[in-house]
């Protein structure tokens, strides 16, 4: 029996491993699938254009109450808060002084009335007299400036009267208009008048404005519209307006313009323009910030690209879109307003394009996706 050595061993199992990898085949690497992705063309439709800005509610009436009497304060007529009526009583200074003295007019001016009816019997007593031959002329003279004076002291007297009057009503402050009451800042008991006291602020919430302001290019959009639609500068209320809150959704509230400032303000190169909206339920108070848009024509044919499918860089706004053999491109576009969910696209994109909707965050410009077409309206936001 042969009896082989250790190196011969050792040598012949390294040359059977030597020789079994050399049948085996080598690592090849396999690039993994492109990423999924869904893509929808842009949706052409008919929108309204709207001239959009932001303002703020302010009231149609807003009034300080004033004393305008002196006295002591007598009596407050509402509850701070409330709403009140044109004429409704608010306020009452203590009236009785003032009567009096409204009294002690009617008095005098009743006294000059009586002396102007006797001045009148004696100055036609004397002119008949006179006639007869019988009154001298000097006599008649006095008669009639007797009476002249008595007519003159009536006339005062009729004034000081109405003045009382006056000064009377003031006793009572009343409501100038329908609105809502402030908190009174006087109470009942104070002396008022001696200098120009406020009592309170009324506030006129419905209806009420909204005031904004417009570049110089929007006032000419509202010109090119008004001279489009045969309007003048009175049928300025044909112009619709909806405003919306911060935290409400679209623009709920209506109404329509009012006013437009006559000049263009240099500094800035904006008009100031207002509209004016019913309000009964009395949800909009005077000081909001309001979101607003006056329609400027309807019916204009539009594209229209998911919101969410814009992104920005330094460049501009841009979407992704898949072009020739599936690979990515970077497309810069010009936006308009937002219709819903939808945002408008001026320029950049053609109506054939595929915008990536879904898996953006796998979509890399110049790299090869695998598209999945969908729906623009079934889009999730």
């Amino acid at each position: 029996m042969r009896r082989f050595s250790l190196t011969t061993v050792c040598a012949v199992v390294l040359g059977l491993a030597v020789l079994l990898t050399g049948c085996k085949k080598g690592n090849q690497f396999v690039p993994p699938p492109p990423p999924k992705v869904s893509v929808a063309k842009p949706l052409a439709e008919k929108i309204t254009r709207y001239l959009n800005a932001t303002g703020n509610t302010t009231a149609v009436n807003s009034v300080d109450l004033v004393a305008r009497v002196e006295g002591f304060l007598q009596g407050i007529s509402f509850t701070d808060g409330a709403e009140v009526k044109a004429g409704d009583t608010l306020f009452t200074i203590e009236p009785l002084p003032y009567q009096a003295k409204l009294q002690q007019a009617q008095a005098a001016e009743d006294s000059a009335n009586a002396q102007l009816v006797n001045a009148e019997f004696v100055f036609n007593q004397q002119q008949s007299l006179q006639r007869n031959s019988v009154a001298s002329v000097t006599s008649l003279e006095a008669a009639r400036a007797t009476r002249d004076t008595d007519r003159a002291n009536l006339a005062q007297a009729r004034a000081t009267t109405q003045l009382a009057a006056i000064t009377y009503a003031y006793t009572r402050v009343l409501a100038p208009f329908d609105g809502r009451m402030s908190a009174h800042l006087v109470s009942v008991g104070s002396l008022v008048g001696t200098t120009p006291t406020i009592l309170a602020t009324i506030v006129q919430i419905h209806p009420i404005y909204a005031t904004f302001t417009v570049s110089e290019q929007d006032v000419q959009r509202i010109r090119e519209r008004a001279i489009k639609d045969g309007l003048t500068s009175a049928d300025i209320d044909k112009f619709p307006i909806e405003i919306g809150l911060q935290g409400e959704t679209g623009y709920p509230h209506t109404g329509h313009l009012d006013y437009v400032a006559p000049t263009v303000d240099p500094t800035t190169g904006t008009l100031i323009v207002r509209g004016i909206l019913d309000n009964a339920n009395g949800l909009l108070l005077p000081g909001y910030f309001v979101r607003v848009r006056v329609p400027m024509a309807t019916g204009v044919e539009a594209m229209l690209v998911p919101d969410v499918a814009l992104s920005a860089d330094q460049g501009g706004v841009y979407v992704l879109v898949v072009g020739k053999d599936n690979i990515v491109e970077q497309r810069h576009v010009t936006t308009g307003p937002l219709e819903g969910r939808l945002r408008v696209i001026e320029k950049g994109l053609t109506l054939d394009d595929l915008v990536v909707v879904n898996g953006l965050q796998r979509a890399v410009p110049g790299q090869e996706v695998e598209p999945a077409t969908v729906s623009t309206q079934d889009v999730p936001q």
